[in-house]
C-alpha cells in the first residue's frame, strides 16, 4: 500500500482547508485509515480515523471543526478541517492499516498564519 497527500497550504486563522489522502489500493481493502500531524518539537498524535464500518473518532481538540471521510469512487480518505487556528499547523500524515501492513505517507504541510 501506498498513499499520497494533498490539500495542504497555507491558511488564514478561521480559513477552512480539505485534505485528501489517495491509496494504491482500494480503501475498501483497508482496516482502518486515519489523519495524523505532527507540529514543530512535538509527538505526532491522531487527528481523525476512521474504520472498514465507517465509525469515526476525533482529538477532543478538532471534534466539531474536523470531519473525515471516506469516498469509495475516488478511492481516497479526505480530511475536511473549518474554523482553523494557530495550532493547527503541522504537518499532516495519512496512515492505513491492513491486515498486513501500517503504511504512512510522506505528509502536507498545513500552516495557519496572519
Amino acid at each position: 500500500v501506498q498513499l499520497v497527500e494533498s490539500g495542504g497550504g497555507l491558511v488564514q486563522p478561521g480559513g477552512s482547508l480539505r485534505l485528501s489522502c489517495g491509496a494504491s489500493v482500494s480503501i475498501g481493502t483497508i482496516n482502518a485509515m486515519g489523519w495524523y500531524r505532527q507540529a514543530p518539537g512535538k509527538q505526532r498524535e491522531l487527528v481523525a480515523a476512521i474504520k472498514s464500518d465507517d465509525s469515526t473518532r476525533y482529538a477532543d481538540s478538532v471534534r466539531g471543526r474536523f470531519t473525515i471521510s471516506r469516498d469509495n469512487a475516488k478511492n481516497t480518505v479526505d480530511l475536511q478541517m473549518n474554523s482553523l487556528n494557530f495550532e493547527d499547523t503541522a504537518v499532516y500524515y495519512c496512515r492505513a492499516i491492513t491486515t498486513t501492513d501500517d503504511v504512512w505517507g510522506p505528509g502536507t504541510q498545513v500552516t495557519v498564519s496572519s
